[in-house]
């Protein structure tokens, strides 16, 4: 999920913006792609079908925005992207989770297409965001699955078919897709009645549209994921579990289909919970009192001595 907010896109001056970085390449050649490192890193192995794949990925790769939050652009290289997702065994957001994802069905020989949605899940009334978040279709030969491991704080855990349809129920928790105009909108039932989560147009979007809003999402000072921090995974049993301060104070919570808690919590006990509840070992806080991997405080710290 890119939930980014419009406001002020043209007002930062120039100068401060961020070099845009090189589009051409994404993730689309599987002929580079490590298939066999892909699914250890999910617990699989031989040829899973797109079912499985989908949801061993929701529930073993979490969900972070880490290097924007402390200023470093998402790269969305082949290269870089196995090197964080698989190697590395970091999480990211919603350009790398379903571009890792794609990469993976295509190798596996399915047809993948690229979708960017607006989020409208915690949108003002009247408030049009970009399309900041990507999904996927899937083309398995029968049937076309809507599919996506990128929504941070509630994502689908097994895909679904594409377009309108009936009510879809996954591990308690209730989706279903709905026509809004020309649009398409998945939608989650909540207490109150069914909430929007996000909207996309029924046509593909060609991958240099992905790169572009990928590099804005990661990189504008307005941009919630530079601003503040988010972390999340989820179960195969529909537990998910969320540190975030998008709301505020920075608070632990964890939801199931039926009860939610919330403890606030402090910035110097995210490195332990990154560890114990997400899988994100190695990192500490930075000089600024942000997370960063340890290694590369220390190199850092290393560095600003020798220069001292």
């Amino acid at each position: 999920m890119a939930d980014v907010i419009v406001g002020g896109l043209f007002q930062t001056p120039r100068r401060q913006m961020p070099r845009l970085p090189n589009t051409r390449r994404i993730y689309s050649d599987e002929g580079m792609f490590d298939l066999d490192g892909y699914l250890e890193r999910i617990g699989l192995s031989g040829r899973p079908g797109i079912v499985e794949v989908h949801r061993a990925h929701s529930t073993s790769i979490p969900f972070e925005n880490l290097d924007p939050r402390r200023g470093v652009p998402v790269s969305l290289a082949p290269e870089d992207l196995a090197d964080k997702l698989i190697s590395r065994r970091r999480g990211g957001y919603c350009f790398e989770q379903n571009l890792l994802l794609a990469a993976a069905l295509r190798a596996l020989g399915w047809n993948v297409e690229l979708f960017l949605a607006r989020v409208r899940y915690g949108a003002p009334p009247g408030v049009i965001r970009p399309r900041s978040h990507l999904l996927l279709r899937v083309h398995d030969g029968e049937r076309a699955w809507h599919a996506d491991v990128g929504f941070g704080q509630g994502t689908l855990l097994d895909p679904i078919p594409f377009g309108p349809g009936g009510e879809h129920e996954q591990a308690g928790w209730r989706y279903r897709v709905v026509s809004d105009g020309p649009e398409h909108v998945l939608q989650q039932a909540q207490a109150d009645g069914w909430a929007d989560l996000y909207a996309y147009m029924p046509h593909p979007n060609p991958e240099i549209d992905v790169g572009t809003i990928n590099w804005w999402v990661s990189t504008h000072p307005h941009s919630p994921f530079v601003t503040g921090l988010v972390v999340a995974i989820q179960d195969a049993e529909g537990k998910r579990s969320v540190l975030s301060d998008w709301g505020g104070e920075l608070t632990l919570t964890e939801r199931t289909p039926t009860a939610t808690s919330a403890t606030t919590v402090t910035m110097e006990m995210v490195p332990g919970l990154l560890e114990e509840r997400f899988g994100l070992g190695g990192f500490e806080l930075d000089g600024e009192g942000r997370p960063a991997p340890t290694t590369l405080k220390r190199a850092t710290s290393s560095r600003s001595t020798i220069l001292g």
